[in-house]
């Protein structure tokens, strides 16, 4: 079962990735969310580079809080490195829960997708 939702994933996501790249004036927001912590990073595909990360692995509350958490660190990162909009990358993971409010808090901290 684990291997068959995994490869279902990987579809998903090379579908997603196909489609969206990052620039140098609107990078990618990559989420990645695994069973307890939810990561986000802001990458410019162009040059190869990682601009700013953030993780929920310090934070304490339940998962959704800490998502939450994470959008609006990411969001406040991305104002320091001079980033206003993006290109929002899921990863393959539904647009619900943890990844909609991670989407949501960074939204209403100023990044705009």
């Amino acid at each position: 079962m684990a291997i068959a939702k995994l490869s279902r994933r990987e579809k998903i996501k090379f579908r997603i990735r196909r489609k969206l790249s990052g620039t140098e004036a609107r990078p990618r927001l990559c989420i990645f969310r695994s069973n307890n912590e939810i990561y986000a990073q802001i990458i410019d595909d162009v040059a190869s580079k990682t601009i700013t990360s953030v993780s929920s692995l310090k934070s304490t509350g339940s998962k959704t809080e800490r998502a939450k958490a994470v959008g609006a660190a990411i969001a406040a990162k991305a104002k320091e490195a001079n980033v206003t909009h993006v290109v929002f990358d899921r990863n393959g993971f539904l647009y619900h829960g943890r990844v909609k409010a991670l989407a949501d808090a960074a939204r209403e901290n100023g990044l705009q997708f």
